[in-house]
């Protein structure tokens, strides 16, 4: 059994996802909040697998409730999956980097909602394709200035492990990247266990934020696929 926490402001939104979400028999919505202050303190108290955390809030917004929750040991396991517009990409960075494991559009068909708390429950990422485009274009067009610590971090790489991580930021799958380099999606899944672990990163959307803002790709550098799904 998964649980969800669902936090929007608009009632009805959060009642069409709870009516989404109750139909599965694997998902249960323990509580909803309207804010992010809510949203932190049912999160403490009941311990959800994922909270479905919108961007935009009164008071506490979405982007600092999942700073909160994430920094705060008793809501250690629980993972947020935020909740986006098209006209909002500057939210969705700022959500990324404070830790959100991804992002899907408001609009999103039901059962790719529900497909996406599975995914990110189970340790995966989230990245709505379009978004992700969008995103990178926008914040990422600059030179990138890398400090010590980040060239540190990225000498404990094996080039084959780069190399993957440069996949992964460019959007690929590990079924993708497996036919690109020609072996197994098994082995992908080592290298990019292994990039997570000697980063010190929590999932495939840290590794995409790391990769570019270490400079290790470019958003002038990336591909007409950029933006499938990590």
């Amino acid at each position: 059994m998964t649980t969800v926490l669902i936090a929007d402001d608009q009632a009805l939104v959060r009642r069409g996802f709870r009516m989404i979400l109750e139909i599965e028999p694997d998902l249960e919505v323990l509580a909803e909040a309207s804010d992010g202050t809510e949203a932190v303190a049912h999160c403490r108290a009941v311990h959800p697998d994922v909270v479905l955390m919108d961007v935009r809030m009164p008071g506490v917004d979405g982007i600092e409730a999942t700073r909160r929750i994430l920094a705060d040991p008793s809501c250690a396991g629980t993972r947020v999956l935020m909740l986006t517009t098209f006209d909002m990409d500057e939210y969705v960075y700022e959500a990324l980097t404070a830790g959100a494991s991804g992002f899907l559009l408001k609009d999103v068909q039901p059962e790719v909602l529900v497909a996406g708390i599975r995914s990110v429950h189970s340790g995966d990422s989230l990245l709505a394709p379009s978004v992700t485009r969008r995103l990178i274009e926008s914040f990422l067009d600059s030179a990138v200035a890398v400090d010590r610590e980040t060239v540190a971090r990225l000498e404990t790489l094996t080039p084959r492990e780069r190399e993957i991580m440069g996949y992964v930021a460019r959007g690929l799958s590990n079924g993708e990247i497996a036919r690109e380099l020609f072996v197994s999606e098994t082995t992908v899944k080592t290298h990019v266990a292994r990039v997570l672990m000697k980063l010190g990163l929590r999932d495939r959307v840290q590794v995409v934020v790391f990769a570019y803002e270490a400079g290790v790709v470019s958003p002038r550098s990336r591909s007409s696929d950029l933006g499938s799904s990590a």
